[in-house]
C-alpha cells in the first residue's frame, strides 16, 4: 500500500498508530510525506519513506485540517505545508482526515478564521492588496515567532493568511481565482478533494462525516 502522510499535531497520534500495525501486522506500507515533519515522524517511527518521484499514485492519504465544513471543504495549512499537502492529495485515491473535534464545522469560519496563501517572496504585497480588494477580510504576511522576518515555507516561499469575512459560500470559485493572481503558488482551500472525515472528541467519542 502506497500511503500518504499528511502534517500536523493529530497525524502524530496517526503515525504512532500505524507503526504499531506494521509491526504487529507484517502490514507493507510505503510511505510519502507532506512535509520536513511528516518525513520525520515516518523515519522516527520506522516506517518505509518513499517519495512522488517513484511512486506518483497512492492509494491513500491521511492528514489533518485546520477546519472542516459539511461539504468537506478544508482549510489547511496552519503549519505553511498546505502546496505539499494538497500536491499528495491530488495524487491520492482517497483523501481520510483526521482531526479533533474542535475543527468540526457547519461552514468554514466558525472555528478557523483564516486561509493561508503561499505565494512567491516578491508578489507578497501585490496579493495581499489584490485578495482583500477583490474578496473582503484582512491579509497579512505571516511573521515567525522564533526567527526575524517572515514565515518562509519548505518550498523557499512566504505564507500570506486571508481573514476572510462572513458569508462566503462558493469556495471553489474563491479558490479559484486566488490561484489565478500571479505570484500564488498555492491556498489553503482543499474543494472536492477529502471523501471522508474522523473527529475525535476529549471524552474518546468518535464523529464521522462523508463526502456528499
Amino acid at each position: 500500500m502506497i500511503l500518504g502522510i499528511g502534517s500536523g499535531s493529530t497525524i502524530v497520534y496517526a503515525v504512532t498508530r500505524l507503526a504499531e500495525r506494521v509491526r504487529k501486522e507484517g502490514l507493507k506500507i510505503v510511505c510519502i510525506p507532506t512535509s520536513f515533519q511528516a518525513q520525520q515522524l515516518i523515519v522516527t517511527n520506522n516506517l518505509t519513506l518513499g517519495s512522488l518521484d517513484t511512486t506518483p499514485e497512492l492509494d491513500c492519504a491521511i492528514d489533518g485540517a485546520d477546519e472542516v465544513d459539511d461539504k468537506l471543504t478544508l482549510i489547511k495549512g496552519g503549519g505553511g505545508c498546505q502546496t505539499q499537502e494538497k500536491i499528495v492529495a491530488s495524487c491520492a485515491r482517497k483523501l481520510v482526515i483526521v482531526a479533533d473535534s474542535t475543527k468540526n464545522s457547519t461552514s468554514l469560519g466558525q472555528q478557523y478564521k483564516k486561509i493561508p496563501v503561499e505565494v512567491i517572496p516578491l508578489a507578497y504585497n501585490p496579493i495581499l492588496q489584490r485578495i482583500t480588494q477583490k474578496f473582503g477580510g484582512t491579509a497579512e504576511l505571516r511573521m515567525g515567532k522564533m526567527k526575524a522576518g517572515p514565515i518562509v515555507s519548505d518550498n523557499g516561499n512566504f505564507i500570506v493568511d486571508w481573514f476572510f469575512p462572513t458569508g462566503i459560500e462558493d469556495w471553489k470559485t474563491v479558490n479559484e481565482r486566488i490561484k489565478m493572481m500571479p505570484g500564488v503558488v498555492e491556498t489553503g482551500l482543499f474543494v472536492d478533494m477529502a471523501q471522508i472525515a474522523y473527529f475525535g472528541g476529549p471524552d474518546g467519542s468518535l464523529s464521522v462525516k462523508l463526502a456528499s
